[in-house]
């Protein structure tokens, strides 16, 4: 219901808007939709009127770049992506920076890789940077570094980045902005009769099988990758909405509560900003697999995860580093930041703590992942 929106709509003052590239460029004329831009401003300029902050995480830079250099395909080989957003990057933020300009709103281009978000340090420094440019009423606009990143420190699609950049910000919503009017029951490409579904308000992994495929060949997303976004949001406690970007008022609809798009409502309760950051912003360096009595421990009591819960030590990694806790059938259920290094773990693995101070000394560690480093990836959303 509509009245159900409005609860987590009425004291939104800060926006992550993600562009997608179907919106952004023409691939049949080679060009930046330039009329796009301009709606796009039109709408953030109202939205400003009223107190509300915006971001834009933008894609299009290697589209940009294609254009620019005669590419009709999207290649894959990754020196030619990184050297086509280096050619598209500056085409696009200028166009950013031209059409805004018309309409009284200043940009700044921010350009992130997993690394900037995964250490805390930098995740920090970053957070800060967007505060400073929302005192002064400029518009951060975001895009993947993709002149720099290798597959290793990829964010994959920005839909993922829009999330990530929603956290960092302390977003009160996202939107994702698409050329289709939201999420359906079935794939429209397949079926003309598939309906549109205007509020989710519990995650179900049925929502998966309504995801189609990218519609666009210069982009990385697609439906499915929106549905990822909308389970992490979901479970942040943050609202999310897959809409139609090229109405002319999609964003003041929105935030007017009007039944625009789909509308993917957040658990009760909003995840703690440090608690995101685990979940979602670092990379693991490797996995700890538990016995069911440590997973009851840890899911069902909110205990600390002990040596004698674990029974396999995957991977290679240091003390402080973030690790992922998985259940013998190799479910991820959460995620920490690890006491021991992968050697030291291996050593003790299995071990009861009176027999660990005994081994290691009263000085020793009881806790290989404290619970207040501590955050649950799986919980039934």
């Amino acid at each position: 219901m509509v009245t159900d929106r409005k609860k987590h709509l009425s004291h939104v003052k800060r926006v992550v808007v993600k562009v997608g590239s179907s919106l952004l460029t023409d691939s049949r004329r080679m060009k930046i939709r330039n009329g796009f831009l301009e709606s796009l401003a039109r709408q953030i300029k109202i939205l400003q009127k009223r107190g509300v902050s915006c971001v834009v995480v933008t894609s299009g830079a290697i589209a940009a770049g294609m254009f620019e250099l005669g590419f009709t395909q999207r290649p894959k080989n990754m020196s030619q992506l990184q050297a086509l957003a280096a050619v598209g990057q500056s085409n696009l933020m200028h166009a950013y920076d031209a059409t805004f300009r018309r309409f009284g709103l200043r940009v700044a281009q921010i350009l992130l890789t997993r690394d900037d978000l995964s250490d805390r340090g930098r995740y920090s420094n970053a957070h800060s940077t967007f505060l400073e440019l929302f005192h002064f009423g400029i518009i951060p606009v975001v895009n993947e570094n993709d002149t720099v990143a290798v597959e290793e420190i990829r964010f994959g699609d920005n839909d993922t980045l829009g999330v990530l950049v929603s956290h960092l910000c302390e977003a009160d919503l996202l939107i994702l902005l698409t050329d289709k009017d939201g999420y359906f029951n079935e794939d429209p490409l397949v079926n003309p009769n598939a309906k549109l579904i205007s509020d989710i308000y519990q995650w179900d992994e049925k929502l998966v099988q309504g995801a189609g495929r990218s519609g666009s060949h210069v982009g990385t997303g697609g439906m499915l990758t929106k549905i990822k976004a909308a389970q992490n949001m979901m479970r942040s406690g943050i609202p999310m909405v897959i809409a139609n970007g090229s109405s002319p008022s999609v964003l003041p609809g929105i935030l007017d509560s009007k039944k625009i798009g789909t509308f993917f409502h957040p658990a009760a309760q909003k995840m703690a900003s440090r608690k995101r950051w685990l979940a979602w912003s670092v990379k693991a360096r490797g996995e700890m697999m538990i016995d069911p009595g440590a997973e009851k421990a840890l899911m069902e009591k909110n205990k600390s995860l002990l040596p004698a819960g674990i029974r396999k030590v995957l991977g290679t990694w240091e003390k402080g580093d973030i690790v992922r806790i998985v259940t013998m059938e190799g479910k991820e259920i959460a995620k920490g930041i690890s006491n021991y290094s992968s050697h030291d773990l291996d050593m003790v693995k299995g071990l009861r703590t009176d027999i660990l101070v005994k081994k290691l000394g009263p000085g020793s560690v009881a806790e290989v992942v404290h619970r207040d480093n501590m955050v649950k990836t799986s919980n039934g959303v």
